[in-house]
């Protein structure tokens, strides 16, 4: 017999709806996913803590307590980061301590416990809370292609999962890449080796051969494999739970559900799909054997598309997944999975739309530096120093990172008091991991991109119809051509334009008293520049995201290079850099706000 681990409620819609799925549409299901007979649900963490609090207006603390209620007769899982528990950097021990603690208490029975860098270090302090706390405890490691993931490596470092206390074992192949012969010899490989404690494969259908490597991971002796009701699979998501269910049905690994009960959960699911399809995307849906090439993770892939788009660079997604391998190689082969998939895919991102290595995200000078743990393979010594400059030893450390870091629960817990926003000590550890975007929603201040009853909104292609053909107002964010080349710009009237930082006098010919539209704008070939004359430089955001601190002020002297501030872009961390030295004139953002591409963020003279 093999058991399933259902994540539909978890990774399948972070796979293929960009981990939007609301509570309210989970809750009414769970009765009927209860009397399956799952070997367990994985309902929590991942992107989900994060997408709550920015993007959907929901207490994840609640959802966890909520559905975990509603799951009485199922072991529930959350994924947690090691010591970046739901988020992209590491945590003091205090925080990972408390974080653990707290989920458990709010109905989380079970932790698939994993590192980006499968650096057993940073995976000692979760194991051996969750196990003091009483919990299943699943150490993980992920699964990724490269000259040094050999099967030896696996087997022993599974060995030692198990000599730290583990109560199960997961291959975590997040990208969907995993071949059958490698199942099969990584399985079969624990299992030689005396390994006793029980092995899940978890995997994605996104290559195209799932489904055979999970056969032969079950001719091997896994226990367990991770499935998702078919409506919410896609080729990004999980193997579908019916399918796998029927292959079973009268073998020796039959899961023994009823597939009666199944089919009833996949008809509610596929409502939720057709609900949900704003957010449906082709790429998310179709198989790609190019995973085994560029690596990404379903997760990954989904939230990269949806990123791409918010940055006006979805043209450029074929040029990224191209890119990604190349950055992973000069990283030293990093497993492609949360939080190192966002550090190597947005320096992809970065390469691509600003030329390779010319704009290094702050998160990359921190995986160099050694503060994500280890990396799995040697990086060069002229990669040291284009990312961290020539005195780059003097930066890197060997420690756990997390030793480093000082008791922070206190602190914040504090700080909240002192603000009046700490309702419960949860709220202390939604503000830690997510300091600013965790303010704003613990403020009341962060609105629902759409809740259960709008839905479903418009679809993409009907929505992209009305914004290519409406009249707009300024200001205007768009695309121009001058002198036959195409630009991003902004037109805050039709006299002024923003191009790549600088500031022009604009003459364009539109009807008489008509406002520009998007395909005018795009269209007019007779537009003149000129460019403003003075000293005065104006430093432009170099994409779409929120400023999380200003690093200057009014009257600073600052040299060329220098960070004017620090944007959050695609979750990772940006400098927004002075472009020559001078002084700064003028600010024009505050912490907390969110920009475009193109927006103002300071003036400064040269």
């Amino acid at each position: 017999m093999v058991d399933l681990h259902d994540q539909t409620l978890r990774d399948a819609h972070q796979s293929v709806l960009a981990t939007r799925l609301r509570t309210e549409d989970m809750l009414p299901i769970c009765d009927k996913m209860d009397q399956v007979g799952f070997d367990s649900m994985e309902i929590w963490g991942g992107a989900t803590f994060d997408a709550c609090i920015r993007y959907l207006d929901e207490d994840p603390w609640e959802r966890l307590d909520k559905l975990s209620n509603a799951l009485p007769n199922t072991r529930v899982q959350m994924l947690e980061r090691a010591m970046n528990i739901v988020a992209y950097s590491n945590y003091p021990d205090d925080i990972v301590e408390k974080f653990i603690h707290y989920a458990y208490k709010n109905g989380c029975e079970s932790f698939r416990i994993f590192d980006a860098l499968n650096d057993l270090r940073n995976m000692r302090i979760p194991i051996e809370k969750a196990k003091k706390e009483g919990a299943h405890v699943q150490g993980s490691l992920c699964y990724t292609i490269s000259p040094i993931h050999t099967v030896e490596k696996y087997v022993e470092k599974f060995k030692k999962l198990e000599r730290m206390g583990c109560d199960s074992l997961c291959i975590k192949d997040m990208a969907g890449m995993i071949s059958p012969s490698r199942a099969y010899d990584i399985v079969k490989g624990c299992k030689d080796a005396g390994i006793k404690i029980p092995i899940d494969l978890h995997s994605h259908n996104t290559s195209g051969m799932t489904g055979l490597a999970y056969m032969k991971a079950c001719e091997a002796g896994v226990d367990v494999l991770d499935t998702s009701i078919s409506s919410l699979t896609g080729a990004t998501g999980q193997p579908p739970t019916e399918s796998l269910t029927a292959a079973l049905q009268d073998t020796e690994y039959d899961t023994g559900y009823d597939m009666d009960l199944l089919m009833d959960i996949r008809e509610y699911f596929n409502e939720i799909w057709k609900k949900y399809r704003h957010l449906h995307r082709d790429q998310a849906l179709r198989i790609d054997p190019s995973v085994t090439v560029h690596q990404i993770p379903g997760g990954m892939l989904s939230n990269l598309v949806n990123q791409l788009e918010k940055q006006g660079a979805a043209d450029k997604y074929d040029e990224v997944l191209k890119e990604v391998p190349r950055v992973r190689e000069e990283f030293g082969h990093p497993p492609l999975v949360t939080p190192s998939s966002q550090v190597v895919g947005v320096q992809a991102v970065m390469n691509v739309k600003f030329g390779r290595y010319e704009k290094i995200t702050n998160d990359t000078k921190n995986y160099f530096r050694g503060m994500y743990g280890r990396p799995p393979g040697e990086i060069s010594e002229e990669m040291y120093e284009k990312i961290l400059g020539p005195d780059w030893e003097e930066e890197v450390i060997d420690d756990r990172p997390a030793s480093l870091l000082d008791p922070q629960f206190k602190k914040n817990k504090d700080k909240l008091e002192d603000m009046g926003l700490l309702n419960k000590p949860e709220d202390v550890l939604t503000y830690t991991i997510y300091p600013d975007i965790g303010l704003k929603f613990l403020k009341g201040e962060v609105e629902a991109e759409f809740t259960s009853d709008e839905l479903p909104l418009e679809e993409p292609e009907e929505k992209e119809k009305k914004e290519a053909s409406r009249q707009i107002s300024y200001p205007w964010k768009g695309k121009v051509k001058i002198d036959g080349k195409e630009y991003n710009v902004v037109m805050n009237s039709k006299e002024k334009v923003r191009v790549n930082g600088k500031t022009y006098n604009v003459s364009v010919l539109f009807p008489e008293g008509e406002q520009p539209s998007a395909s005018a704008v795009e269209a007019n070939s007779q537009t003149q520049t000129q460019e403003m004359s003075g000293d005065e430089i104006e430093i432009n955001s170099p994409m779409l995201g929120t400023i999380l601190e200003l690093k200057v002020r009014p009257g600073d002297n600052i040299n060329q290079g220098e960070p004017v501030a620090i944007l959050e872009a695609m979750k990772m961390e940006n400098d927004v850099s002075a472009p020559k030295d001078g002084k700064i004139k003028n600010m024009h953002v505050k912490k907390g706000q969110d920009v475009e591409e193109g927006d103002l963020i300071a003036t400064m003279v040269g």
